[in-house]
């Protein structure tokens, strides 16, 4: 991150893969004073938490990297440039808050507390969560469809929970569906 960057505040641009922020950068949609959130690419949405190293390239590519900021429950290589907070979690694949963000919602980034706000209020976010839809994996079949089955969130390691943690997971899931 550039020295003189301590605090950024921004307005989301919210993108469900790595892939539609490609987009969103590559065609302009992505302008200064933006922060690109790129969820369901953790452990279970990704899956496996791809690198999210070319959209921070390409943000600094076109001389945005102190004026957008980029937040993704993906991961991050030593090699990534500009304002970038990556391995929030828990991810949106397990209804993070991450999952929460809508476009214009207001974000500060704040690097020498090492905080991170999303400027909504607990009763709004609380609504959003009523209507967050359950993820359902792009992922149909073979061993990657059994990894996002499995997965953990990044914050407790991104490794396979036991039959018992999914029984859980799979009944909040159905409750969730329910509602």
């Amino acid at each position: 991150v550039d020295p003189s960057v301590k605090t950024f505040r921004g307005k989301a641009i919210c993108c469900d893969s790595q892939d539609q922020a490609l987009e969103l950068i590559d065609n302009g949609t992505v302008k200064k004073g933006h922060v690109v959130v790129i969820r369901y690419e953790g452990p279970q949405g990704g899956p496996g938490m791809p690198e999210m190293l070319a959209p921070t390239s390409k943000i600094v590519g076109r001389g945005l990297g102190k004026d957008v900021a980029l937040i993704t429950d993906g991961r991050f290589s030593g090699a990534t440039r500009g304002i970038a907070i990556g391995h929030v979690s828990p991810e949106a694949a397990e209804g993070g808050n991450i999952a929460l963000i809508e476009d214009g919602d207001e974000i500060v980034i704040d690097l020498p507390n090492r905080t991170l706000d999303l400027l909504v209020d607990d009763a709004t976010l609380e609504e959003r969560r009523k209507h967050l839809k359950t993820f359902k994996s792009k992922i149909s079949s073979g061993w990657l469809r059994r990894y996002t089955a499995f997965a953990k969130s990044a914050n407790v390691g991104g490794t396979l929970m036991s039959d018992e943690e999914f029984e859980e997971r799979k009944a909040e899931r159905q409750a969730q569906e329910k509602n």
